[in-house]
C-alpha cells in the first residue's frame, strides 16, 4: 500500500459519497427495523413512524435547501459531483422506493396486529353502531374546532400551514350549480388525536376518514362529489443574518414567522385525486407537479402512526426497561462533588445508566448547596417540564450566581428556547445568546464550589443535550470531572461564550471549535501516520452521527493508504468508502440502529502506545467543525478507558444491529446464525 495518496486521487468526486444519498441509506436502515419481525409489532410501528418524520425533516431541511439552489441556478458541482437538480432527482427515487416500502410495511403489521384486535380502517368500514359512536364523538368534541373554506372568486386560496392534512372537497349547491372545491383543514394537535378510537378500544379510525364520513355536517344540503387528502411540506431554511441585527431574539422570533409562510417543497394527495384538483394545488403552491407532486396509496402522514405505537400493550413491546444509577452515586447520602472529588471522574453512559441520578442530581445539589458559588452552563435543547431550568431558577433564587448560554437557533426548538430563556431572566439568571454567527451546540456545564481547601471547579460535558426525554431514548456519554485543566478551559470557554470577544484564548485539554478542534483532529490522525509501522501498527476508532466534513475524510483516506487501521461507528451520512484497493483497505464502516438512538461521539487514537479518548458533542461535519461551539474532553484514567474500551469493542462486534459498509455504499446487516443466542450491543449494555 502505498504511504501516501496523490492529490489527483484524493479530489476524485467518485471517493466522496453523497450527503443526501447516504442519510436516505440511514433511514432505510430505520425502515428495516419496522420490516424486521424479529422486533415487537409495536416497536416496528414506532420505527414506521420514525420514519416518517425523518422523512419529513429531510424534505424541510434538505430538499429544502437542495430547491432553493436550484431555483437560483446554481451550477457548482458538490465534492462527489453532483448538481442540485440531480440531488433531487436521485433523491426522490430514493424516497420514492422507501415509501412504497413503508406502505408494505405497514399493511403487514396491521395483518399481524389483526390477531391482537388492532386495526386501522376507515370510517365508511365501519358498521352503522360503530359509525353513530364515532360521529358523536366527532361532534361533541371535534366539530366545532373544524371550519370549511371554499375557494372561488370571492374567497382566495387559503394558507396551507406546513405539515397539515387537509380535505379538498368538490361540492354542488344544487344539481345545477357550478362545482365549489372546499379546503377543511384536520385539526390535529393540541389534545386532538389522528386517530379516534371506537368502543373497543382497538380499532383506529384517522380522523381525515370521519371528517370526510361526516360532511354533511360541515355542507348540509349540498351534493359531495369528490373528497380527497393532501399535505403540505414547507422549507424550514429560512435563517437570517445575525451579523446585521439589531436584537437577536427579534431574529429569532422574525425567522420563525418565515417559516410558516416558506415555499412549499413537497405536495402529498391520497390516490384517485382527479387531475383538476392535483393542477390547482400545484399551480396556487407553486410547485412543478411532475417532482413535487406526490399520489399516496393509503395513509398519508406515518409520523402520526406514534399514537399507536405507544399503546400501553406490554407483549407488544421491548421487555421493559429501567436505567440503573452509576455504581458511584448509589449513596444518596454523600454529596456528589465529594464523589467525584475522591473518587475520580465519572463515565456515565445514558440510558443504561439514570441521568435523573446523576446529571439532574448534579444540579439539583448544586442548586441547593450552600458552598457552591456559581453555576454555568450551555442550552441547546431541554424537554418541556424540565427539572434543569428549575435548579437553575432554584440556584439564583438561593443567591448563586448562575449564566446560561441558550442556543436561539436550535432547529424546531426556537419557540421553547425563548421561552425558557425568558423566564430564567426573570430569576435572576445571566441569560446570553452565545456567538454571532456560530451555534452553541456543546453541552457542558461549570459549577465552582468552595471547598475546604478553596475554590473547586467541577464539570460535566457529554454528547447529549439537557433533556430527560431524549436521555431515556437516546444512547449518550458523558464525565462528570472535578479535572483543575478541564474546569481552567471550560472557565475559558464560558467568558469566550458569554462575551463574544475573539482573542486567542489557550486551552490546556479541551478542545473546542471552531477554532481548535477540527485541526486537532487532522493533527492525531496524521499522527497516527508517523508513528504507524508495520510492526505497530496505528489505530484510529471513531463513533460519530455523521461523516462529512471533507477534510477529514480524506486525512483518514491518507491513513488507511499508509496502513493505518480505522473502525468508524457512523450512524447515518458517511462519505467514505470502504476497502477500496490501495486507498481504504483499513477503513472499516458499521452503522449500528436499534432500540435507542445512536448519539454518542467517541474520539480514539492509538498514538503510540498512549491511547487517548476524547467524548464530546462535535459530530464530524463541516458545520459542526467550523460554524459551531462544539467541546471535545479527554477522558483519562485507565478505568474510564477500559470502560470506553468495552463500550467501543461491543458495539464492533454486535452480530444483531450493526450494518456493515461496503465500498460502492451499500450496507448489509450482520446475521448470526439462528442457532445462536444473539444479542445486539444495546442489549448488552440493558444486561
Amino acid at each position: 500500500m502505498s504511504a501516501s495518496l496523490p492529490d489527483d486521487v484524493m479530489k476524485q468526486p467518485d471517493l466522496l459519497l453523497n450527503r443526501e444519498l447516504t442519510w436516505l441509506e440511514f433511514n432505510s436502515r430505520v425502515l428495516h427495523e419496522a420490516e424486521d419481525d424479529r422486533n415487537p409489532p409495536l416497536e416496528r410501528m414506532k420505527f414506521l413512524s420514525i420514519v416518517g418524520s425523518n422523512l419529513d425533516e429531510f424534505y424541510m431541511k434538505r430538499i429544502g435547501g437542495l430547491m432553493q439552489q436550484e431555483a437560483v441556478g446554481l451550477r457548482e458541482l458538490t465534492v462527489d459531483g453532483r448538481t442540485p437538480t440531480e440531488q433531487l432527482r436521485e433523491c426522490h427515487e430514493k424516497v420514492r422506493l422507501q415509501e412504497a416500502r413503508q406502505r408494505e410495511a405497514l399493511a403487514e403489521l396491521l395483518r399481524e396486529l389483526a390477531s391482537q384486535e388492532i386495526a386501522i380502517t376507515d370510517f365508511a368500514a365501519l358498521d352503522a353502531e360503530a359509525q353513530a359512536e364515532l360521529r358523536t364523538l366527532y361532534t361533541e368534541n371535534i366539530f366545532p374546532l373544524v371550519t370549511p373554506q371554499v375557494t372561488d372568486s370571492a374567497h382566495p386560496f387559503p394558507f396551507i400551514s406546513n405539515l397539515s392534512l387537509n380535505l379538498l372537497v368538490g361540492l354542488r349547491d344544487s344539481p345545477s350549480a357550478t362545482l365549489s372545491l372546499a379546503r377543511v383543514k384536520v385539526p390535529i394537535g393540541a389534545g386532538i388525536p389522528r386517530f379516534l378510537r371506537t368502543a373497543d378500544g382497538k380499532t383506529f379510525v384517522p380522523l381525515e376518514s370521519v371528517i370526510a364520513g361526516n360532511l354533511d355536517l360541515l355542507f348540509p344540503g349540498s351534493t359531495i362529489e369528490a373528497c380527497s387528502v393532501f399535505r403540505v411540506t414547507r422549507n424550514a431554511n429560512t435563517e437570517r443574518d445575525e451579523e446585521t441585527a439589531d436584537d437577536l431574539l427579534a431574529l429569532i422570533e422574525t425567522e420563525m414567522r418565515d417559516r410558516r409562510f416558506a415555499p412549499t417543497v413537497r405536495l402529498q394527495v391520497s390516490t384517485g385525486m382527479g387531475e383538476a384538483e392535483r393542477s390547482l394545488l400545484a399551480a396556487e403552491l407553486g410547485l412543478d407537479r411532475a417532482a413535487n407532486v406526490v399520489e399516496m396509496d393509503g395513509l398519508i402522514g406515518h409520523r402520526d402512526l406514534m399514537e399507536i405505537a405507544t399503546l400501553p400493550i406490554p407483549e407488544l413491546h421491548d421487555p421493559p426497561f429501567a436505567p440503573v444509577d452509576h455504581p458511584a452515586v448509589l449513596r444518596t447520602d454523600r454529596s456528589i462533588f465529594h464523589i467525584i472529588r475522591e473518587g475520580g471522574s465519572l463515565l456515565l453512559h445514558h440510558p443504561y445508566q439514570s441521568y435523573a441520578t446523576s446529571v439532574e442530581r448534579f444540579l439539583r445539589e448544586a442548586s441547593e448547596d450552600s458552598k457552591v458559588r456559581a453555576i454555568k452552563m450551555t442550552l441547546y435543547r431541554t424537554d418541556r417540564e424540565s427539572k434543569v431550568i428549575e435548579h437553575l431558577i432554584e440556584a439564583a433564587d438561593n443567591g448563586k450566581q448562575v449564566a446560561v448560554v441558550v442556543e436561539l437557533k436550535a432547529r424546531f426548538e426556537e419557540e421553547r428556547n425563548i421561552r425558557w430563556a425568558g423566564r430564567l431572566e426573570e430569576a435572576g439568571v445571566h441569560v446570553t445568546y452565545g456567538v454571532l454567527g456560530l451555534k452553541t451546540h456543546c453541552k457542558t456545564t461549570l459549577v465552582v464550589r468552595q471547598d475546604f481547601d478553596g475554590l473547586r471547579r467541577y464539570a460535566h460535558i457529554g454528547t447529549g443535550n439537557y433533556n430527560a426525554d431524549t436521555a431515556r431514548l437516546y444512547a449518550d456519554v458523558g464525565l462528570l470531572t472535578a479535572d483543575p485543566m478541564i474546569g481552567r478551559d471550560l472557565t475559558e470557554l464560558f467568558n469566550y461564550l458569554t462575551t463574544g470577544l475573539r482573542p486567542k484564548r489557550h486551552y490546556e485539554k479541551l478542545l473546542p471549535s471552531p477554532k481548535h478542534c477540527k485541526s486537532a483532529l487532522l493533527q492525531k490522525i496524521q499522527r497516527e501516520i508517523d508513528l504507524h509501522t508495520p510492526d505497530d501498527p496505528g489505530g484510529i476508532q471513531i463513533k460519530t452521527n455523521a461523516l462529512e466534513d471533507v477534510d477529514v475524510t480524506r486525512a483518514l483516506y491518507r491513513a488507511s493508504a499508509a496502513g493505518v487501521k480505522i473502525d468508524l461507528i457512523v450512524r447515518d451520512t458517511c462519505r467514505i468508502r470502504p476497502g477500496l484497493a490501495g486507498i481504504s483497505e483499513t477503513v472499516r464502516v458499521i452503522s449500528i440502529v436499534g432500540r435507542f438512538l445512536e448519539h454518542a461521539r467517541i474520539y480514539y487514537f492509538k498514538a503510540g502506545g498512549e491511547h487517548e479518548y476524547f467524548l464530546g458533542s462535535a459530530d464530524c461535519m463541516s458545520r459542526n467543525l467550523e460554524n459551531r461551539v462544539e467541546v471535545l474532553a479527554p477522558v483519562e484514567g485507565e478505568r474510564l478507558k477500559r470502560d470506553l474500551r468495552f463500550f467501543i469493542d461491543t458495539q464492533l462486534a454486535d452480530p444483531r444491529s450493526a450494518w456493515d459498509m461496503h465500498a460502492d455504499g451499500t450496507y448489509v446487516q450482520r446475521k448470526a446464525s439462528a442457532r445462536t443466542l444473539v444479542r445486539s450491543s444495546q442489549e448488552t449494555f440493558i444486561e
